[in-house]
């Protein structure tokens, strides 16, 4: 399944949420996974953004409708990228099938 990370930043909205019940992180979680997602990791972090989440989903529709989604509360924004297995990578950059 593809892998995608997820940068998050709060909004103040977010951070004033999150202050009142960090519970709310746990909410969010079980979302995305409602959403078709399915976390593999996740960290908070010091520095340009508040979080980023390590996820699995089955298309990158699937991930462009869950981030559309949660940013939409107003709460954060995020910035989700593709990430390939570097092993695939390789494979790929060998490859000698292109015309070029």
């Amino acid at each position: 399944m593809p892998v995608y990370l997820m940068l998050t930043t709060l909004t103040d909205k977010g951070r004033e949420a999150i202050n009142e019940d960090p519970e709310k992180l746990r909410e969010i979680n079980k979302e995305v996974e409602l959403l078709g997602a399915k976390i593999i990791d996740q960290y908070a972090l010091l520095g340009q953004y508040d979080f980023v989440n390590i996820l699995e989903a089955p298309s990158n529709e699937v991930m462009a409708r869950m981030s559309t989604r949660l940013s939409a509360k107003g709460t954060m924004h995020t910035m989700t990228l593709a990430a390939i297995p570097l092993d695939k990578l390789i494979d790929s950059l060998k490859s000698r099938e292109t015309p070029w």
